[in-house]
């Protein structure tokens, strides 16, 4: 039982959207500490996405033919990837860092990070009520 309430697609999501968020930092916080570094090429993590068009492409989408079925499993939850984003230059010294950007992104990434925690924080509170409600 537990494991199915582990294993719940919202939790898996949840679960590679903090995969995203951990990854994402040490990208960004790579881009800020090379920001000096000439011909330096900035990366992004791209899982939002993947995940966008996982849904969109009925990877995730799954349907029930009785209302008395059990919980659907989904399968094919993206994982982020890092880019190396080399199109752009906008400096003399060839690097594409812009701190200002990354720093917004780090700022971003932030916030992100804390709403999905907060989303997990909330689903496991919900379990724990339920489970006090049961015992009563």
């Amino acid at each position: 039982m537990l494991n199915s309430i582990l294993a719940s697609p919202r939790v898996s999501v949840l679960e590679q959207a903090l995969s995203a968020s951990s990854l994402r930092q040490k990208v960004i916080s790579n881009n800020i500490s090379n920001v000096n570094t000439p011909g330096f090429k900035k990366s992004e993590v791209v899982f939002e996405d993947f995940l966008q068009d996982a849904v969109d492409g009925g990877k995730l989408q799954m349907t029930k033919t009785n209302s008395h079925h059990l919980p659907l499993q989904r399968k094919g939850i993206p994982t982020p990837t890092v880019k190396v984003i080399d199109k752009t230059s906008f400096r003399t010294d060839g690097s594409n860092v812009d701190i200002d950007i990354e720093m917004a992104n780090l700022s971003k990434n932030n916030i992100y990070y804390n709403a999905v925690v907060q989303q997990l924080s909330g689903y496991f509170t919900g379990i724990k009520s339920a489970i006090k409600e049961g015992r009563g």
